[in-house]
Parts: structure tokens; sequence; C-alpha cells
């Protein structure tokens, strides 16, 4: 399977104190690339996130953001903190003893004193164990939108490869009549020049020139580079880097294609080919 490295993930799931929620953007890039926006207060859970997405993808820009809403999960339970509540009576029982006449304290005293009063809240181990549920489902749900992607973009490359098998399938047999055409061409104007040469070294004249203008081999190697291509694509997994490669020898051998033309047909097949290598390659920065 190819994946594009192009992808979008949010979920989220409701806890006794709140929402937490993961965002995942992912973009094209050359290697593994992950940023993190989390509050403050979740700092500690970005090492468990980073590890998630460092085991389930190798190359991309990664935006990775972490929220905690206490809005999304209603009214939050409240309870008394005992030991608030120990050191406050310690407290009073200090000042009592210094100041026998002070008023005692009343019961909304206590619950306005700092701390007494705690909202129910999100154990870290919790956190923790939400986080790492959370972003396997992230990771999922990015997976499946990259692998869908991927799916289209490995048909747009499979099409430009059937485009390009065509172009030397054609111009194959046009070579021996181009090659013959050039070689008398050139026989011609090497007797203009040369005047009486002998027909020797015409025929060693022309054999040079000839092994210059034979693209045989280059039309054999494109057809070479174009299976990989395509066993590339079949085997599937992490293609983005083999494919690039892929794509350079392809475009040097269209360039010495070119080069080479011997007519014009071989020459208006060569821009053809590097215009849909372009195009494919286009299509490859996105692969992972």
């Amino acid at each position: 399977m190819i994946n594009s490295m192009t992808g979008y993930a949010v979920v989220a799931a409701e806890l006794t104190g709140g929402a937490l929620g993961i965002e995942l953007r992912t973009v094209n890039s050359r290697y593994l690339d992950i940023q993190f926006r989390v509050p403050d207060e979740l700092r500690t859970l970005e090492p468990v996130l980073r590890e998630a997405i460092s085991a389930r993808l190798s190359r991309g820009k990664v935006d990775c953001r972490l929220s905690f809403s206490t809005a999304a999960a209603g009214p939050r339970a409240q309870a008394l903190n005992a030991q608030a509540l120990a050191d406050l009576r310690l407290l009073a029982a200090q000042v009592r003893e210094a100041f026998p006449d002070a008023t005692p304290l009343r019961t909304a005293d206590v619950l306005r004193w700092p701390g007494v009063l705690a909202e129910g809240r999100v154990s870290e181990d919790e956190l923790r164990s939400a986080a790492t549920g959370l972003a396997g489902r992230a990771l999922e749900e990015l997976g499946a939108a990259r692998a869908r992607e991927g799916a289209k973009l490995a048909g747009v490359i499979r099409e430009r490869v059937a485009s390009m098998r065509e172009r030397v399938a054609e111009v194959g047999p046009k070579v021996p009549e181009a090659m013959a055409a050039y070689q008398e061409k050139l026989a011609q104007r090497l007797r203009d020049a040369l005047g009486s040469a002998d027909d020797e070294r015409l025929r060693q004249e022309i054999a040079v020139f000839g092994m210059k203008i034979d693209v045989d081999e280059e039309l054999q190697r494109l057809k070479t580079h174009l299976d990989e291509v395509e066993r590339v694509l079949a085997k599937g997994g992490a293609a983005g880097k083999r494919l690039d490669f892929l794509m350079q020898e392809l475009n040097r051998e269209a360039n010495t294609l070119a080069s080479k033309a011997a007519s014009q047909a071989i020459s208006d097949c060569a821009l053809e080919l590097k215009l849909l290598i372009e195009q494919m390659r286009e299509q490859v920065q996105n692969i992972e």
C-alpha cells in the first residue's frame, strides 16, 4: 500500500474533569518532523505522543495539537480536600492559642479557604492512558486518510507509466529508419566537404556518428526503470525516496534521448517523456 504524506485527523474523549482532544495534520517533508502545540499543563504527555507518532509514521511534517477543555465536560464534581482541612485545622488551633478571643471559623470561611474545596481533576495516570488511546485512534484515522490519497497518487503514476510505455513503443521502430536517414544525410555532407575522399573513410566517420545517435540503449533503460516503478508501487510501504530516485534516473535517460535524437519524432518523444516524468515527480513528492 502506498501512503501519501498529506492527511488530517481529529479525535476527542470525555474524561472526569474535562474533554481531551488530539488533532493531527501532516504534509510532505523529506524527513519525519514532529511539531507539538501542547498546553503547559499537558507537557508531560508530549513524549507519549512523540513515541506513538514515530512508531507509525516514517516521513512527513506532523503538526500535533493536544487540548484539554473543561467546558466540554459539563459541571465538574467537587469534594473536600482532607489534607487542606487538616492543615487549616492546625492553623486555626495555633491562632486560637495565640488569640483566645478570636472568632472561630465559620463553614463559609472554611469552604472559601484556598485548596479546601477541590474540583474533580483528572489524575496524571488517567491523562496518560487517555492520551495513549486517543493517539492510537488519531493515527488510525490519519493512516486511513493517507492511504486513500496514496492510492490515488499511485493510480496517477501508473497512468503516466502506461503513457510513457506507449511513447517508447511507438518510437522504437522509428529508430533504425531515423538512423539510416541521418547517416545518408551525413554521408552526403562529408562527400561535399571532403571531395574525393574514399568510401572507407566515409564509412568510418559515419560509424562514429552512428554510435553517437543510437538510442536503443536509452530506450531499454527507460523500460527497465518503468518496470521498477511499477514494482515499487506494487510492493508499497515507504516508497517515496525510492520513487524519487527512479524519477531522476528516468529524467536522465530522457535527457540523453533528446540530446541523441536523430529525427524530429525521437526529439518529440523525448520531450513528451520529460513532461510525463515531471508530472510523476510532482506526485512522488507527496508519497511517504
